[in-house]
């Protein structure tokens, strides 16, 4: 018995050796690293002496003080409190310099610095790597490419096309003029918004107003919006390992399959009409009317279809028109209609940090800045905020078309609905088309008002959104 009791504890001894040394290496690549982040964390400091900002915590940042409700109202007493811009800690060392500064902006626009890594492949999964995400000389490739199909004479003839759609969406709000009811038309434009899309894009015939895929799709694009930004709100989520895990990442898997299989149909569709386009020659176009944005010619004259631009092009167009045109008049002004219209907007990553998020380097022209930039910190635009900026807008609550007329003393890059610089929104003349259209449609047919027990509570997500949609009271003018 003596000997089994000295054999075990020669065997708890050989163990316990190799045990206390992967401790000790555990223990001193734990203190390497809270030495690290302490350092790192004191340069931040440092760095961002000149930019104030409210208070933080050491290890949360101001992620304890943040809520979705609020962070809007949050974001525009620190616009109006703090001059240019603030750093705002997510958590531990990571930390965004928010800019809503007119000169900020147009330094930061007129660089070519990388995207952030963080941000872009929670993204890739769900719009593919395509012009919104890609960089260097492949981007300006596929942005040249892409450039052509959203020429003015190109996106003419499909102004009939997206009356068609106004129209059925406005013929199905005639059944609810009687009603004393409000109508809640978020929804609605969203569909009309799609519909427009799939007829211009990808040359669908008929409506998908009616269509179960079509709600369907939508509610998907809704619920990865959603998980998107709560993935970048949750610092373990963050993790791929960890997220893989959790139920969210199940659903976010199922939302991406749904999405991918609608937008798939479409383009099996057009496969034979880009076949017949390359046997007949070059200038066939796949519609009858005019090219469509999906047809791609290269040098010898071979048509391809490149899935990826398809899929950034498609998928996230319901949402950020239609909140565009669900808002007053003068919110536009104020909101973002330039992520993603069409695929082609690079600076809406989304509301609070609204454009594009880069590393800063020192340069001759940025050097008339005050506080200047310094290397290694990352910049996010917060458009919202710009739009909001009293010292820029004054009273910006306040509707006021005069700001907008010819001769007006404002900066250039005060007011960026389709953001700025080379990487500018490849859409904004197909966004506008389609916001001209539906509201000169709308107002000569109805009289709207809004309903004052049913305020649109704005949240931030990728794009700006009501949380309980936009109710309005419908008068008809026939």
């Amino acid at each position: 018995m003596s000997v089994s009791a000295l054999s075990l504890t020669r065997a708890l001894g050989s163990v316990s050796g190799p045990l206390q040394v992967v401790s000790l290496l555990s223990l001193v690549l734990l203190l390497l690293k809270a030495v690290q982040f302490y350092l790192r964390r004191q340069w931040l400091l440092k760095v961002f002496h000149r930019f104030p900002s409210p208070p933080s915590h050491w290890l949360c940042g101001h992620s304890l003080k943040r809520s979705k409700e609020n962070e809007l109202q949050e974001l525009l007493k620190r616009v109006e409190k703090f001059p240019c811009a603030y750093p705002r800690w997510m958590w531990g060392d990571n930390v965004y310099l928010i800019v809503y500064d007119p000169d900020y902006m147009k330094v930061v626009l007129g660089r070519s610095d990388p995207k952030p890594n963080d941000v872009c492949r929670f993204l890739a999964p769900w719009i593919g790597t395509g012009l919104l995400l890609l960089e260097g000389e492949t981007w300006f490739q596929h942005r040249r490419m892409l450039t052509p199909a959203f020429h003015h004479d190109i996106l003419k003839p499909y102004l009939g096309l997206m009356a068609d759609s106004v129209r059925g969406m406005l013929d199905k709000w005639e059944e609810f003029v009687s009603q004393d009811s409000s109508l809640e038309i978020l929804g609605d434009i969203s569909l009309m918004t799609l519909d427009t899309i799939m007829k211009c894009a990808f040359s669908h015939q008929g409506s998908v107003r009616n269509d179960r895929n079509s709600q369907s799709y939508i509610q998907a694009i809704k619920n990865l919006n959603s998980m998107l930004f709560s993935r970048l709100r949750n610092v373990f989520y963050q993790n791929d390992l960890i997220y893989r895990l959790t139920r969210e990442d199940h659903w976010n898997h199922q939302a991406c399959q749904l999405a991918h299989q609608y937008t798939g149909s479409p383009l099996h569709g057009l496969l034979p009409n880009l076949h017949q386009a390359h046997v007949k020659g070059p200038d066939l176009d796949l519609s009858g009317r005019a090219q469509t944005p999906l047809m791609m010619r290269s040098e010898s004259c071979h048509v391809t279809l490149n899935r990826v631009p398809c899929i950034s092009l498609l998928l996230p167009t319901p949402n950020p028109c239609s909140c565009a045109l669900s808002c007053p008049a003068h919110l536009p002004c104020k909101s973002i209609i330039s992520f993603r219209v069409t695929g082609g907007g690079s600076h809406g990553g989304s509301q609070d940090f609204c454009a594009d998020t880069c590393p800063l380097l020192h340069g001759d022209h940025q050097a008339f800045l005050s506080p200047p930039f310094l290397a290694g910190i990352k910049v996010a635009l917060s458009i919202y905020g710009l739009h909001h900026n009293p010292k820029v807008w004054p009273n910006p609550e306040v509707f006021d078309p005069s700001r907008f007329a010819l001769g007006s003393n404002q900066h250039s890059h005060a007011f960026l609905p389709f953001s700025g610089g080379s990487r500018n929104c490849i859409g904004k003349r197909f966004a506008m088309n389609e916001l001209k259209v539906a509201v000169a449609l709308t107002l000569l047919r109805f009289e709207l008002s809004p309903d004052p027990s049913r305020v649109p509570c704005l949240i931030p997500e990728i794009i700006l959104k009501p949380k309980n949609g936009i109710h309005l009271h419908l008068k008809s003018l026939t």
